[in-house]
């Protein structure tokens, strides 16, 4: 039976319409562009946004033929951010990739209509980021990190390192998000009985006046999450090294620059997942009815080069239970 021109035509353009945006994009010549606001442009960092493009490239999205990627980078400084944001804006991009919490407020204050995927961020729901995990609401959604749930199972896990551990400086960047983070360390702290001393630095000036306060007066530093001190890492784990203090952080990064424990997922895995996300955006999902993802594994590292440099034997009981061990 011969089949009618015009039936034809529907089964075509019904194809069509089924086909992968990034493929038809691909035919169009049409680029989408994503607008990515990354903290620090170094090696650390190169590593989470290979995983992101090669999780896009296996989706379908190549850099250079169906995707343009805008980099650009906030040094931690909020002012930075919000410049960033607003050039994203003016360049129409159809998506702005933020890591953490305090760049994904600025990009969400910047824009309600630009869809936003976060790659990281501590507590969403808190820190007014999203409505909820299950339904985000507006022009955002991504990826929790759960940082405040966290926070007292890396003091812990801190308190178990450091034998006669009896006082802890917490160290963190005056915002949000550290309020909610560094409340639940003090919490965690003192149920452990530990005399707790806060450090709240606001330009990277306090770092040192901070370093300076504790001398003499803490046995061990807690860092809270934040892209403004993760900025500074270097000068903060030297610092800590030579005031022979022992170390935990929410990232394994900073044991790439001498700290000396993280516990927190894994950053790599999760920009591999935000890909995911930017894919369903990209292909006509909208950010309010995709639900926030919340981390199903926290990797415990701990760097022993560090710990030995320092003069502190981590327990055996410790390291065995260890994801990562540096030495």
């Amino acid at each position: 039976m011969l089949m009618r021109r015009r039936d034809f035509m529907k089964i075509i353009g019904g194809a069509a319409a089924a086909w992968p945006l990034a493929a038809r994009a691909q035919q169009a010549g049409k680029r989408v562009t994503i607008g990515y606001m990354g903290g620090t442009a170094d090696a650390q960092t190169s590593q989470y946004t290979g995983a992101f493009l090669q999780r896009l490239r296996e989706l379908g999205w190549v850099e250079g033929r169906n995707v343009a990627i805008e980099y650009r980078w906030t040094e931690g400084r909020t002012e930075r951010a919000a410049a960033i944001a607003a050039e994203f804006v003016r360049l129409k991009v159809d998506l702005i990739l933020t890591i953490g919490n305090e760049d994904s407020l600025v990009a969400k204050q910047a824009t309600s209509t630009i869809p936003i995927v976060f790659t990281i961020a501590g507590d969403p729901v808190g820190t007014g980021l999203i409505a909820s995990l299950a339904h985000p609401g507006g022009n955002v959604t991504g990826l929790s990190n759960q940082l405040t749930d966290a926070a007292s199972k890396r003091i812990g896990l801190l308190h178990e390192a450091v034998s006669g551990l009896r006082r802890l400086a917490i160290m963190a960047h005056v915002n949000a998000l550290s309020t909610l983070e560094r409340e639940e360390a003090d919490a965690a702290g003192k149920r452990l009985g530990l005399e707790v001393l806060m450090l709240e630095i606001r330009q990277v000036q306090d770092i040192a006046l901070g370093f300076d306060a504790l001398k003499g007066r803490a046995d061990a530093l807690y860092v809270t999450n934040s892209g403004f001190l993760a900025a500074n890492r270097l000068r903060i784990t030297t610092t800590a090294l030579v005031a022979r203090l022992p170390t935990m952080f929410g990232s394994r990064a900073w044991l790439d620059a001498g700290g000396m424990m993280s516990y927190g997922s894994s950053f790599i895995d999760r920009f591999r997942r935000s890909a995911d996300v930017v894919d369903k955006v990209l292909r006509g999902t909208k950010p309010t009815d995709i639900p926030v993802e919340q981390p199903t594994k926290f990797d415990l590292s701990v760097n022993l080069i560090t710990a030995k440099a320092i003069g502190l034997d981590i327990p055996a009981t410790l390291t065995a239970r260890a994801d990562e061990l540096i030495q």
